[in-house]
């Protein structure tokens, strides 16, 4: 059997969604296989779905579970785009937000990764949801930055997951 005919298959456990609410035990690894074959673009696409499925939890809250898992660099750069979405004035109201305001107050200064450390998952959480309100596109700019880190991808949990491989799958049905 070769890769397509098992990523096929793989699909094939995802297509149509999890109608049972069911999580299959290993949809962490289906991911791995998956996301190695396909596009990032696939992978984004599949993120936005899960970011904005109402089987999951809301953006915010998934974003900020992903912060707490990422590194100095990779936080940083989902800060640097959650607070150019969100704007000076949102920051300012967000627990936590005026210290990143006051940071990124000098032009067009981008975190460093040492300060994106110092900066809690739940103010990132806050910040992701009002950032999501002021520009929606974030959503798919979050799931564009993060379909780059697969690993990271799997620590959302396997509802989250299940929603991205039905996603994938759903796309890999049309373009057959």
């Amino acid at each position: 059997m070769g890769l397509f005919d098992s990523l096929g298959n793989i699909l094939k456990q995802y297509a149509g969604g999890s109608a049972s609410g069911q999580v299959p035990s290993d949809v962490q690894e289906h991911f791995d296989q998956v996301a190695q074959a396909v596009p990032q673009s696939t992978v984004a696409d599949g993120l936005s779905a899960a970011f904005r499925s109402n089987q999951t939890p809301v953006f915010g809250e998934m974003i900020g579970s992903l912060f707490s898992n990422s590194t100095g660099e990779q936080k940083a750069a989902l800060l640097n785009q959650l607070a150019g979405a969100a704007g000076p004035k949102v920051l300012s109201r967000i627990p936590g937000g005026s210290a990143l305001a006051s940071l990124l107050s000098s032009g067009d200064r981008q975190l460093t990764p040492e300060q994106a450390q110092q900066i809690s998952p739940e103010a990132v959480q806050q910040l992701a949801a009002h950032a999501e309100k002021a520009d929606p596109s974030i959503v798919d700019k979050a799931s564009s930055f993060y379909a780059q880190h697969p690993t990271l991808v799997k620590t959302m949990g396997g509802a989250a997951l299940s929603v991205v491989m039905a996603r994938i799958a759903e796309g890999q049905s049309r373009a057959a």
